[in-house]
């Protein structure tokens, strides 16, 4: 069974920085496309940044520049490091397999205060 645990979110002021951490287990983050996705309130889920199994790394161009996307093999574990937040990074953030998905998440909130 695939279980992903999206932790590291929190409230931070505009220009700060989070780190993102997602624990996988039942996939293995490096044979799979990753990605992290955002949801704020009262729209769509949108991928923000993904890795392939190759290590190419994609960002939206809302985040890219600011937004930087890993992960550690022998953790099993995804991440995303998040600088220079803005108020409008504020969403629940979740990562999943890009092709998959596979069961989502709870996800971890991320506030940005201006």
């Amino acid at each position: 069974q695939v279980q992903l645990v999206e932790s590291g979110g929190g409230l931070v002021q505009a220009g700060g920085s989070l780190r993102l951490s997602c624990a996988a287990s039942g996939i293995l983050v490096n044979f799979n496309d990753m990605g992290w996705f955002r949801q704020a309130q009262d729209k769509q889920r949108e991928l923000v940044a993904s890795i392939t199994v190759g290590s190419t790394t994609t960002y939206a161009d809302s985040v890219q520049g600011r937004f930087t996307i890993s992960r550690d093999n022998f953790k099993n574990t995804l991440y995303l490091q998040m600088n220079n937040l803005k108020p409008e990074d504020t969403a629940v953030y979740y990562c999943n397999s890009v092709y998959g998905p596979y069961s989502w998440g709870q996800g971890t909130q991320v506030t940005v205060s201006s």
